[in-house]
């Protein structure tokens, strides 16, 4: 009985020298574990930084650099651009005005996510309205603007496809005209950035597109409401003058910008970034890239002429020189000016002729592609030779 105590003590030691084993075990497995986490954090710091760009010179539409660039992803509020060149589009042809009142229903009043926060019955000018959509991402502003264009968000959503079929935009099909993400029961807007870019090379013929999305501030509601812009590439580099960025978690983020230096503009479409500084950094690097890489070469002025004979079939003159009809400047990389090629076209005109009548056309080539076209026009007004000199001419004599 007395050896009874001993036992017990033996068993306990026994159990406390396993339990420490245990700790001491789960210690190292501890210690182990924090290399691997930190390689983890490694990673994620590198993630890439989006998933599809492509950077397009906007003169030419030649793609420079891509990444995936026609796979079909959301475009989230980039959306809106679409929205901005079916408004420019009817403007231009007189059946809208921005003085034009955008009154608010219901339905626009009800518009979540970026807003002016826009109530049932208010007015506002067509041109405030697009403002609040460019500058501001407004999605209340959209809805109420494709309400006030085509009756319907759903018809003005129609008119988006229709003008993205007839640009070219193959990869894309609208489902709504702000770019939030879908509603249960809804489908996803789904586009690439190809066809972003070449929208954004297509709303950019309209100056006030640019004078909107290039504003950083402004006011709204008699000042009472500031717009503050989305795209903070305006802040970053002087040469960025737009034009939309997009983003919800599902898709990340987007933007679709472009820059002015001199005669070189580019466009940059990123879509699919983890962070919206991810986003702006790789479109600074690329825009930045593109302006180091390329310059604008001058190979016409308006009014110069172009030593190329051009024969009049009937004219008083029989062959006149043609002036061109523009200024024209090439984006080329450094360093290729002089493998510039000009392709001459030039018809043989008949009839009377008029100043500034298009006479033939230079096409100029760059490594196999057409990289610009000018216009030849005529100088001067040369009336038709008489009937004689006409007739002489059909024999061919040298007359």
């Amino acid at each position: 009985m007395k050896k009874q105590p001993v036992t017990h003590l033996v068993i306990i030691l026994i159990a406390i020298v396993f339990f420490l084993g245990l700790n001491q075990g789960a210690s190292a497995r501890y210690v182990k574990a924090k290399p691997h986490k930190r390689k983890e954090a490694a990673q994620d710091s590198s993630t890439k930084p989006c998933e599809a760009y492509v950077v397009m010179e906007a003169t030419t539409g030649k793609v420079l650099q891509e990444q995936n660039m026609h796979v079909k992803r959301a475009p989230a509020s980039m959306t809106k651009l679409m929205v901005a060149y079916v408004v420019m589009d009817r403007l231009s042809k007189g059946s809208l005005h921005l003085t034009d009142k955008v009154r608010t229903s219901r339905a626009a009043e009800e518009m979540g996510g970026s807003q002016v926060y826009l109530k049932e019955g208010e007015e506002f000018s067509l041109e405030d309205t697009m403002k609040a959509i460019m500058i501001a991402s407004a999605n209340d502003s959209a809805y109420a603007v494709s309400e006030f264009v085509a009756g319907s968000a759903r018809d003005f959503v129609d008119l988006m496809n229709e003008n993205a079929k007839s640009l070219g935009m193959n990869d894309t099909l609208f489902q709504s005209v702000h770019g939030l993400p879908p509603g249960k029961g809804q489908t996803e807007d789904l586009t690439s950035c190809y066809d972003m870019a070449l929208l954004a090379r297509a709303v950019m013929k309209y100056p006030k597109v640019l004078e909107w999305a290039s504003t950083k501030k402004a006011d709204f509601r008699n000042g009472t409401f500031i717009l503050n812009n989305h795209n903070k590439l305006l802040f970053r580099m002087p040469e960025v003058d737009g034009l939309k960025t997009g983003y919800y978690r599902a898709t990340g983020y987007n933007v679709t910008a472009t820059a002015k230096k001199g005669d070189l503009r580019f466009i940059v479409v990123v879509m699919g970034s983890p962070t919206a500084r991810a986003r702006d950094n790789f479109a600074c690097e690329k825009l930045k890239s593109a302006f180091d890489q390329y310059t604008a070469v001058t190979v016409a002025k308006k009014g110069r002429t172009i030593d190329k004979d051009i024969y009049l079939a009937d004219g008083r003159f029989k062959k006149i020189k043609g002036v061109a009809a523009a200024d024209l400047a090439i984006p080329v990389a450094r360093g290729k000016k002089k493998e510039i090629k000009e392709v001459f076209n030039l018809p043989r005109i008949r009839g009377e002729v008029k100043a500034g009548q298009k006479l033939g056309e230079v096409v100029y080539q760059l490594d196999n592609e057409v990289v610009g076209r000018m216009d030849i026009v005529s100088p001067i007004d040369v009336p038709k030779a008489n009937l004689f000199t006409r007739m002489v001419r059909m024999t061919g004599l040298n007359l």
